[in-house]
């Protein structure tokens, strides 16, 4: 089975993408959705990220409260708590998209979509087969996380600039996607990749 990491920055356009790939029978885990379910209560995720970041990130039921979190993370001057969050994020996410590759391949499932905002960053790009980056215009991007997170403008640009650029993407990546909004031309590219990948 074809394991295949998908990166791009937030508001990139990565599951629009992992939905066509589904059209065709490759199904996605998205790590970012993963990480939602994981912090939904107390477990040894939120108990890890409490102990580093306080009990103050969780809310009365144990459930991870993002925008404290965020206030933390995505300060001035906090690249090293949103390393130590990463850190911890990645080492409990990582292990259930294992189990999720796993149940996959067991299935005869001939590839498998890892959705992964941070592939290299957790070093999971190691795990794959074939890596996509994805990208898209910033103004697009801005436009995406305002509408899909309910933030300002300022508050998705500074989101940005927390990533790693476009061009360290693209550059580590096997293929490289463009996702400026015409559905058709994504989907017609999708299905290039996924013909190449599937015939090696």
């Amino acid at each position: 089975m074809q394991v295949i990491g998908v990166c791009g920055g937030s508001g990139s356009g990565k599951g629009e993408l992992c939905r066509l790939f589904a059209e065709i029978g490759i199904p996605s885990i998205d790590t970012d959705a993963l990480y939602h379910d994981m912090t939904a209560g107390r477990n040894s995720l939120t108990e890890a990220l409490a102990a580093r970041f306080g009990e103050d990130i969780l809310d009365e039921n144990g459930a991870l409260c993002r925008s404290r979190l965020a206030a933390k993370v995505f300060a001035p001057d906090a690249s090293a708590e949103l390393a130590d969050l990463n850190r911890i994020a990645h080492f409990h996410i990582l292990a259930g998209v294992r189990v999720w590759l796993a149940e996959c391949k067991e299935k005869g499932l001939p590839a498998a979509l890892v959705d992964a905002p941070l592939l290299f960053e957790s070093g999971f790009d190691r795990e794959c087969d074939v890596i996509i980056g994805v990208t898209a215009p910033k103004d697009l991007r801005i436009l995406r996380i305002m509408q899909r997170d309910k933030i300002s403008a300022e508050d998705a640009e500074r989101r940005i600039a927390a990533q790693q650029s476009d061009a360290y993407l693209i550059e580590r990546c096997g293929y490289h996607i463009i996702n400026a909004g015409d559905i058709d031309s994504l989907r017609m590219r999708v299905r290039e990749i996924a013909k190449e990948i599937l015939d090696k």
